[in-house]
């Protein structure tokens, strides 16, 4: 288990480093999921009208599995614990979703599973991997279009994502939406 503390835009003190290492590492070490990586990100918005200027990322990495967690809070250090208690709330939740997954495709679903029992999770991690698989396929024409009229068609469609060709460049394109408002584009490098 390894937690690296890291800020945006601005320094991050020994005081604040060690707190946010304690209170994140004792959530993780609640859940007891191996191997299990953490990077924090602190920054400050610098936006006057924010009641809550104050940020902390936390993004965990298991097996082939992404957490991540965002909260805001008015100082860094209540930050640091409102993202502390939900990332213990994301791991249960990751953790019993694995557990349940792996015991209704072996159909053996208990009435009620009592919390303190030991789980082997990295073998039902790497079971559930085996087990993914896809479950529909879907083709699509890339349409030539501009990033304007790319905009609109995902509203329309009311996607969060759409892939395109675009017009000008004629490579594949994928505009998304993002979930603190607004798009993201992905572009496909120019090998030149």
């Amino acid at each position: 288990m390894s937690i690296t503390v890291a800020g945006r835009r601005m320094p991050v003190t020994d005081a604040l480093r060690e707190y946010a290492e304690e209170k994140i590492g004792s959530s993780m070490k609640v859940m007891d999921i191996s191997p299990l990586d953490a990077e924090v990100v602190l920054f400050v918005e610098k936006n006057p009208a924010n009641p809550r200027p104050a940020v902390c990322e936390v993004t965990l990495r298991t097996k082939g599995h992404i957490i991540r967690v965002e909260e805001s809070e008015e100082d860094m250090y209540a930050a640091i614990d409102v993202a502390a208690a939900k990332v213990v709330r994301q791991l249960r939740k990751f953790k019993t979703k694995v557990l349940d997954r792996k015991l209704r495709a072996a159909g053996e679903m208990p009435v009620a599973a009592p919390v303190a029992q030991e789980l082997d999770v990295e073998g039902l991690m790497s079971e559930l991997a085996a087990d993914d698989e896809v479950v529909r396929v879907k083709e699509i024409t890339f349409e030539p279009l501009t990033e304007e009229e790319a905009l609109v068609k995902i509203d329309l469609l009311g996607h969060d994502f759409f892939a395109y060709t675009d017009r000008d460049t004629n490579m594949v394109n994928v505009l998304y939406r993002r979930d603190d408002g607004g798009y993201g584009l992905l572009k496909q490098k120019d090998d030149e």
